[in-house]
């Protein structure tokens, strides 16, 4: 069934309008009686199509759930910045996976080093992709991709969550399997680029309650690290 999303919802009066309305009557050529699913803060609001115009689709609701798909913990993914391309592959397949929001994350490392303005011409692309990759694997809600950030400022977001992780292949670190994540409900989840971290970035995200760990002894590329670890986080968490 076709999904639209929506950041607030009448249930007495579900409406979709603009490219919404429009994509459903010319492109999807959807008719008065079919139905299609509106999704609103992680809510499925299964409708059937009430009245169609140029610009304005009326739904009737049929029933309401919490999306099936949508995991029992929020992650958000706090992502060194790689090249744009690699970065484009994890939005897309960390939402796929579940991820609720995604932080990129200006390191000392980082090859790819763009700064504020730069990336926020990006940032609507990313958006995105996202979005298309939310509708594509039936999420409830579209994680968002923020603006760039520098290290201390992720530092500072961390301390707002249940629990980190932090990726970091050098001594010190423990088994993924060995974090404890019952009756966790945020989970921050760091992984560097193409350069990894440094030292004093690792221990300092220690210093702030974050767990280090690794994924084994082979070292993954910076695109292959995050989906790892969170199918790993899903299947610790049951949500796979």
């Amino acid at each position: 069934m076709p999904r639209f999303f929506v950041n607030e919802i009448d249930e007495n009066d579900i409406t979709l309008t603009g490219s919404d309305a429009n994509h459903i009557g010319r492109s999807l050529r959807m008719r008065v009686g079919e139905e299609l699913t509106v999704c609103c803060c992680g809510v499925d609001y299964d409708c059937k199509i009430s009245g169609i115009t140029a610009d304005t689709v009326s739904l009737e609701l049929i029933e309401k759930h919490i999306c099936a798909a949508e995991p029992t913990v929020e992650v958000t993914l706090f992502q060194a910045v790689p090249k744009l391309d690699k970065l484009e592959y994890i939005i897309q397949k960390s939402v796929e996976l579940g991820v609720s929001r995604i932080v990129p994350v200006l390191t000392r490392r980082c090859i790819s080093r763009p700064d504020e303005k730069d990336f926020a011409k990006k940032l609507a692309r990313l958006n995105k992709i996202a979005a298309e990759a939310a509708k594509q694997s039936g999420r409830g809600m579209i994680p968002e991709v923020t603006p760039i950030v520098n290290y201390k400022q992720a530092l500072s977001m961390m301390k707002e969550l249940d629990r980190t992780v932090l990726l970091y292949e050098e001594e010190g670190g423990c088994s993924f399997g060995k974090v404890d994540f019952d009756g966790v409900k945020t989970v921050g989840l760091v992984v560097g680029s193409e350069g990894g971290f440094d030292k004093e970035e690792a221990d300092a995200a220690v210093e702030n309650g974050a767990a280090q760990v690794w994924l084994g002894k082979r070292i993954l590329r910076c695109e292959t690290a995050p989906i790892t670890a969170l199918s790993i986080l899903m299947f610790l968490t049951n949500n796979m």
